[in-house]
């Protein structure tokens, strides 16, 4: 008998706790579910959520949940958009990459993957930080933050990551040109990602300087290309070096920012575009869209320097 009495008291001090546990699983499920599901006007946001006055409703309040962020991913919201676009990009560049890396080495030598891995790594990084801080900048000040610095660093390091196999094929036979511009490039970057870490350097009265920091990176690949045009000609870069992607790929890249610092076309109308086509969105369809131009062309000019052979 005691020890039946025993067990009955142990069952129903354990049946009760596993009850107390599961009713307060259900009621945080709950709780969270419930807060994915609200948007409020941008008036009602805490100060430092708001970026954008001309996105009038449809915000994500404060969620302080990292479950209840990714669960908005699937909600229609300001940021909605935002999160997709890069998700859905940097997904295609890690089947892309993964695609690459994985052609036999008759198709694609060793020494080729290796250098369009720095390309790689630079588009899946950038994309992946890019949404990550789309889809978590709700969750808290401090969160945000760090996840807005993230988002700086990805852009710069796909700019990193992009010079490297076109300098590498473009000055293939000329290894000191080609040391110094690697260098620079490596050097401009690392300052770009120093200089986005200011934490004022996210704040909205900065978003032409974040722009600006971040098109003249990408500009100063103008130095290689004129010395490059000047050595061969302008007939031999066009048709050799795939200027004409590269060419491509800058006017997406300063067209998306000019749209990203002007706030076009929310500051015309605003309100009409709070959920879809807003310059944040837009601008990151054309980072997507420029990262593919630049694997195109890069691979052009990485067939051209093959049928070429040795130096």
């Amino acid at each position: 008998m005691p020890v039946e009495r025993a067990e009955e008291i142990a069952h129903k001090i354990w049946g009760s706790f596993f009850v107390k546990i599961k009713n307060r699983t259900e009621d945080w499920l709950r709780h969270t579910w419930e807060a994915g599901k609200e948007v409020i006007h941008h008036s009602h946001l805490p100060k430092w959520l708001r970026d954008n006055d001309y996105l009038v409703k449809g915000h994500r309040p404060p969620l302080y949940s990292f479950w209840a962020c990714f669960k908005s991913m699937f909600r229609i919201h300001t940021e909605t958009g935002n999160i997709w676009t890069h998700l859905i990009g940097c997904i295609f560049f890690i089947v892309l990459t993964f695609y690459f890396l994985t052609r036999p080495s008759v198709e694609v030598m060793w020494e080729k993957k290796l250098v369009f891995s720095a390309f790689f790594a630079g588009a899946i990084l950038c994309m992946c930080f890019s949404w990550l801080f789309h889809c978590l900048c709700c969750h808290s000040e401090h969160v945000g933050r760090l996840f807005s610095k993230l988002d700086y660093c990805g852009i710069a390091l796909l700019i990193i990551g992009s010079f490297v196999p076109w300098l590498y094929y473009c000055f293939y036979c000329h290894n000191s040109p080609k040391v110094v511009y690697l260098v620079c490039i490596l050097v401009l970057g690392i300052a770009s990602i120093v200089v986005s870490m200011w934490d004022k350097f996210g704040q909205p009265q900065y978003r032409v300087l974040r722009a600006g920091v971040f098109v003249a990176l990408g500009l100063s690949g103008v130095v290689p290309a004129a010395h490059y045009i000047m050595w061969e000609g302008l007939y031999h870069a066009w048709n050799t070096a795939a200027m004409g992607y590269l060419f491509l790929m800058a006017f997406l890249y300063i067209f998306g920012a000019f749209l990203y610092a002007a706030r076009i076309p929310e500051c015309i109308w605003p309100g009409k575009f709070d959920i879809w086509f807003q310059s944040h969105q837009i601008f990151h369809v054309f980072v997507v869209a420029a990262a593919f131009v630049h694997y195109l062309g890069i691979s052009e000019v990485a067939h051209n320097q093959s049928k070429m052979g040795v130096c």
